[in-house]
């Protein structure tokens, strides 16, 4: 299958600072990936390299085109929610939409009608008299009302509430998603996107750290608690990370047999923000 983003040795440097580190990944179509790291990780240059907006070094294919020199042709195809959503504070919502649906063939009116159907936003509210979390959800409705083929969301839900983040995440997979669109998303709320991914990528200090499918994870990391006793035991199986618990110890380890480490206490898959830790801060064993 053709990858959608194929990106081979990126580099890219602001003055001494490197921001991209030899960076390759492949992301193939019908995937939903989430894009994690820390803040400065290097994230935003990526997104800004696959987006058109940054040159950088190596070779990067996005559907197919360099997203640099052919960046107007590849916007036909791709659609982005940044962290804060900025619209012209005089338009009316309707005004916003007859915009939108002017200026680009693949937006679905019906659709932002639907996902605004699901907000108290009036159609004759004018932007300036929205509260952030308002501009925010028409923002979300009009990015997610064009057909794109891929979908990069930078913390798509900042600002808004608990209910309309799980709405949107909700929206995001039964109204968009389908197996000829990629959704990439980007965002420090790693628990509530976790029941989303099929793929995960953890970025720092401008390097991949971790490029696995959802479905790989259980078979490379596992993570055990054990009590005080067990310590020793477990700890010649060299975990990446170690923290304390009440009453004894979890362990992340990498490429261990959970076979291998059942006789020392509870095994399980460790979540998201648990590998991340364990990825960012490996343990030196305590």
């Amino acid at each position: 299958m053709e990858a959608i983003i194929d990106a081979k040795g990126l580099s890219k440097s602001y003055g001494k600072k490197i921001a991209l580190d030899n960076v390759s990944l492949n992301i193939p179509a019908g995937r939903i990936v989430g894009l994690i790291g820390p803040n400065g990780a290097g994230k935003t240059t990526l997104l800004k390299g696959i987006l058109g907006l940054a040159n950088v070094d190596g070779s990067l294919q996005v559907l197919g085109l360099n997203p640099f020199s052919d960046r107007v042709k590849l916007l036909e195809h791709v659609s982005f929610i940044a962290d804060t959503a900025i619209l012209p504070r005089w338009i009316k919502v309707s005004e916003a939409l007859d915009y939108a649906e002017g200026v680009h063939p693949k937006f679905n009116r019906a659709k932002a009608m639907g996902f605004l159907a699901k907000t108290n936003i009036s159609l004759d509210s004018k932007v300036k008299s929205l509260s952030k979390g308002m501009v925010t959800q028409l923002h979300l409705a009009l990015i997610m009302a064009i057909d794109s083929k891929l979908l990069v969301l930078d913390e798509p839900t900042l600002g808004l509430d608990i209910i309309y983040r799980k709405q949107f995440y909700e929206a995001l997979l039964n109204d968009y998603y389908d197996a000829q669109k990629t959704i990439l998303i980007t965002t420090h709320q790693v628990e509530e996107i976790e029941g989303l991914l099929t793929d995960l990528i953890f970025i720092n200090d401008g390097k991949i750290l971790l490029e696995a499918s959802m479905e790989d994870i259980p078979n490379i990391f596992t993570e055990l608690h054990v009590d005080a006793a067990m310590k020793e035991s477990a700890l010649a199986f060299k975990p990446i990370h170690v923290r304390a618990t009440l009453g004894g110890f979890s362990m992340v380890f990498e490429n261990v047999a959970s076979d291998q480490l059942r006789s020392l206490g509870k095994v399980t898959t460790p979540s998201i923000a648990d590998l991340f830790v364990a990825k960012m801060q490996p343990s030196k064993h305590i």
